[in-house]
């Protein structure tokens, strides 16, 4: 009579391999964004790489394909696998986000990551402000408590950030704007990370956010777009230790401007 391998060995062999390959897939990402492995660079063959490694041939196949995937790199027959030069990688996907601050990113990349920020979140706040539902108000309101309940100093108050920047994103109301909600939030996710890790946040953006959130109640476009820019500029500053030019602050002027009447 044959012997039969449990179900729960066969998930946990299928997680392993799933674990495995992805693993590789992260080693490799990360040396190509740091500029360890240059555009152009041919990968070792599927064998050498594989007996390198001490892997088996599926498992680095399988993390070529997530590469792929990605962009970082391009497999054709007979010439092998390359690098992809950079215009190629998809800088938004949560992976290649957190394998970017797993090393030291440059001041022009966080620049440019602040930029998109800059362009895309002010202008999904000003629409949440005109667009939101009641649900989605007491969804960004769930995730302002618990980012005050929490700290972003641990997971569970990064994760009430990302939902605060996502449920935005969704009340905009936009599907444009929402496909971004994953790249968007991992952008939010790891600048956070990356600023706490030689010291502990100086301030708190709590009340950043606040502002934001008062606007959008309010159903004020305006002022939703221009808590939403103080907030990025602001986190910009935070991120670069003023190294960066973040775009000009809010002024009074336009603050009187968009205060609520009374």
């Amino acid at each position: 009579m044959r012997s039969r391998t449990p179900a729960s060995s066969n998930s946990a062999l299928g997680s392993k391999a799933l674990r495995l390959h992805g693993t590789i897939a992260r080693d490799i990402g990360v040396r190509i964004v740091s500029g360890r492995l240059v555009p152009g660079r041919v990968l070792d063959g599927e064998i050498a790489a594989s007996e390198q490694l001490k892997v088996s041939r599926t498992a680095y196949r399988e993390a070529v394909r997530i590469l792929a995937a990605k962009g970082l790199v391009e497999s054709r027959p007979k010439l092998g696998t390359r690098v992809s030069p950079p215009g190629a990688w998809h800088l938004l996907d949560p992976d290649v986000v957190s394998w970017i601050f797993s090393g030291n990113p440059d001041l022009p990349l966080l620049n440019a990551l602040f930029e998109l920020r800059t362009i895309v979140e002010p202008a999904a706040a000003a629409l949440a402000a005109a667009r939101r539902s009641k649900e989605q108000l007491r969804g960004l309101r769930r995730s302002l408590e618990d980012m005050a309940a929490q700290s972003l100093a641990v997971e569970a108050g990064r994760q009430a950030d990302r939902a605060f920047h996502s449920a935005l994103l969704e009340a905009s109301g936009n599907p444009f704007l929402a496909s971004l909600t994953s790249g968007i939030a991992a952008a939010v996710s790891w600048t956070t990370v990356f600023k706490q890790r030689a010291a502990p946040l100086s301030r708190d953006p709590l009340p950043d956010h606040l502002r934001v959130y008062d606007a959008v109640e309010r159903r004020d476009p305006a002022a939703a777009r221009a808590a939403m820019t103080d907030l990025v500029r602001l986190a910009l500053l935070d991120t670069t230790g003023g190294r960066s030019r973040p775009p000009a602050p809010i002024s009074k002027r336009s603050t009187a401007r968009h205060a609520p009447r009374r």
